[in-house]
């Protein structure tokens, strides 16, 4: 074996490992946050096992971590992305939000699910029971529409 390919192996093995040891700020896991959408709006179960099971994760504090979310450098990617997907939607602050934003938020919901953007490809490979039917993308775009229109956000001068 070349000795510069024996190097960069020992040396890849090193850092891999040694980075095991690096911190992550992982968000801590929060069940029945009195903000939480579930809270404010009457579900259906339906509904609501959808976006428990492919919107939770990265959209609220009720984050399922799998085994593998411990490990680096996947763990950074993971954390990295369930931030990121917390700052744009969060179910778990739902309340917190202002009428225009929520009803912004429910287009949003309907427009990602129904275009096939969310959830996305990367999530759904490893989890399976997030990927949608299009019985169920249908749901889910009209349960976010019919929410939309009960929502006044004429209140905010919008």
């Amino acid at each position: 074996m070349n000795i510069w390919i024996k190097r960069t192996s020992i040396g890849l093995a090193v850092v891999l490992v040694l980075i095991q040891f690096w911190p992550t700020d992982r968000p801590e896991t929060i069940v029945d946050n009195p903000n939480d959408i579930h809270q404010e709006m009457v579900i259906n179960a339906e509904v609501s096992d959808l976006l428990k099971a492919a919107c939770y994760d990265c959209h609220s504090t009720e984050v399922i971590y799998p085994w593998y979310a411990s490990v680096a450098p996947v763990s950074f990617w993971i954390n990295e992305h369930i931030a990121d997907g917390s700052r744009h939607l969060n179910f778990s602050e739902w309340a917190t939000y202002s009428p225009k934003r929520k009803h912004h938020k429910l287009e949003e919901i309907y427009e990602e699910v129904e275009e096939g953007e969310m959830p996305l490809d990367s999530y759904t490979w490893i989890h399976s029971e997030a990927r949608l039917t299009q019985e169920q993308v249908d749901l889910l775009v009209n349960w976010a529409k019919s929410e939309m229109q009960k929502i006044n956000v004429e209140e905010e001068g919008s």
